[in-house]
């Protein structure tokens, strides 16, 4: 299925049944007052489907179920083998329904079918595999103490966990949140991004027909200032998991302090720094690598290498490498599978990502390639790979997130100079350094503040590693076996023996 062509994609596209209900109790209904929001195609700005729009109410209703299914032990009272053998059945029917997984997370995020079908889906199904062949593999402790007692150190599910999850990796950052929290024994209500809202709603009837128990995973379509704020100000909810910006981040974690001090896990946005030493082991592809850091997924990632370092004694023929790259990227339908960057999610973020271009032309910098919204007869929203060069640190390009195809350049002439540099962020999510120097590899990763650092490539990693930021980047991690710790409460049981 993954050398369709174009056509035959879009006639699977037209036959596709797009689900818009909420996933409340183990049933699929329409929002308790009936609201709905559009939820659009990017491709060409048409109306797929309209969506339920929860609220309040229904956020009411989903943490109330979750509570009870939490309460009488359906879930969590179950072994850890039995929900792993649970948790395998729901990825492999992710895997049996990959193909449809894969066209709705293209149709509603306008991401290229061939990364929907070669990565998010894929990944996806692994991340629930994964979690749940780690559940019966964590053991408890006792505790070294005095022969006169007995000292248990034991791990619970904290109870309802409330995951908001974004519009960029719909369907991995939601199973990112899922795998370990459902494989822990928690009850989890899963709010979608309203961009893409598609993915979240499929897999809750997948994860229905592989056995878990109603009112265990709730999915609430809708808003973040009306759903997505009832289930953060909500005193029954132990726990909020969230990715996207940093602003939303912080309101979150204020909610948390307002109402029940509930657990706040918050992996935020990023403004990483990919450092190129002049040294690198090959220059080639390290530009090839740095271009598709920062057009992969249209820029839309929140790891995206957006500030590019280069020593400045390589830097001309470095950016003309990374130019010949550059122009392999071309916007162009997400459905064609030789589409390698598609189009922004909405006609809101194009326009934002147009206004920092804008912005970096007005304050200086130098316009290299790109810079325009192209395939304006689709319709849809599309923008050209875009690269800046003499970006300064005062530059707003240089230091806020853009979220799209945008790249800025900036010149250095030592390690240190480029340390800093880098480091000169709020955001600390990300970085890499490109060196055939042992030493220059190690004491620079040492350095550089964010929670993952490559060398010598961008992006690498799998579920084994921790994934999480710096400073305003967040807290918490998601993948490896640290993100089964944020969905459990550590107790101490003090036994006395007679």
């Amino acid at each position: 299925m993954s050398d369709l062509t174009l056509a035959q994609w879009q006639h699977k596209a037209a036959h596709l049944t797009l689900p818009s209900q909420a996933f409340i109790d183990g049933a699929y209904r329409d929002a308790i007052h009936g609201a709905t929001f559009d939820c659009i195609n990017p491709a060409n700005g048409k109306l797929l489907t309209k969506v339920a729009a929860c609220d309040g109410a229904d956020a009411e209703l989903a943490v109330h179920v979750a509570r009870t299914a939490f309460n009488d032990r359906r879930w969590s009272g179950l072994s850890p083998k039995q929900r792993k053998l649970i948790l395998q059945r729901f990825a492999d029917l992710m895997r049996l329904n990959q193909l449809e997984l894969a066209l709705l997370e293209s149709l509603d995020m306008g991401k290229p079918i061939s990364d929907a079908m070669g990565y998010d889906a894929p990944a996806a199904a692994n991340c629930i595999a994964w979690n749940a062949e780690a559940i019966d593999k964590i053991y408890d402790q006792v505790a070294p103490v005095e022969a006169s007692a007995l000292a248990l150190v034991t791990r619970e599910p904290l109870g309802v966990v409330a995951a908001i999850v974004p519009w960029n990796f719909p369907l991995v950052m939601a199973c990112w949140k899922l795998g370990p929290a459902l494989a822990t024994g928690n009850s989890v209500i899963l709010k979608p991004s309203e961009k893409s809202p598609l993915t979240a709603l499929r897999i809750a009837g997948i994860a229905k027909e592989a056995g878990i128990p109603d009112g265990v995973f709730n999915v609430l379509p809708g808003f973040g200032h009306t759903v997505g704020e009832a289930l953060a100000m909500h005193t029954d909810v132990d726990c909020i998991t969230f990715t996207g910006s940093t602003k939303i981040g912080k309101h979150l974690v204020e909610c948390s302090g307002k109402s029940n001090l509930k657990r706040a896990f918050m992996e935020c946005g990023g403004k990483s720094p990919n450092i190129i030493l002049a040294d690198a082991p090959d220059l080639d592809a390290a530009a090839k690598s740095a271009a598709g850091a920062i057009f992969y997924n249209q820029g839309e990632v929140c790891t995206a290498a957006s500030r590019l370092l280069v020593q400045n004694s390589i830097k001309p023929q470095f950016i003309a490498r990374l130019l010949a790259h550059a122009r392999e990227w071309i916007s162009a339908h997400p459905l064609d599978p030789a589409t390698r960057i598609g189009a922004i999610v909405d006609n809101s973020q194009m326009e934002q990502v147009l206004r920092y271009i804008e912005i970096g032309k007005q304050e200086g910098a130098k316009l290299l390639l790109g810079g325009n919204q192209t395939n304006t007869e689709s319709g849809g929203f599309y923008i050209e790979p875009t690269i800046f060069d003499e970006v300064t640190p005062k530059m707003r390009i240089f230091r806020e997130e853009i979220f799209g195809p945008v790249l800025a350049i900036t010149g250095f002439d030592t390690l240190e100079e480029a340390i800093t540099l880098a480091n000169d962020t709020d955001y600390g999510l990300a970085a890499a350094i490109w060196t055939s120097d042992l030493n220059k590899a190690i004491n620079g990763s040492r350095a550089l503040r964010a929670g993952s650092v490559f060398v010598n490539n961008w992006d690498g990693g799998d579920m084994t590693m921790p994934f999480g930021g710096f400073k305003q980047s967040g807290n918490g991690r998601d993948k490896s076996l640290h993100a089964l710790e944020k969905y459990t409460e550590l107790k101490s049981t003090w036994i006395q023996l007679e």
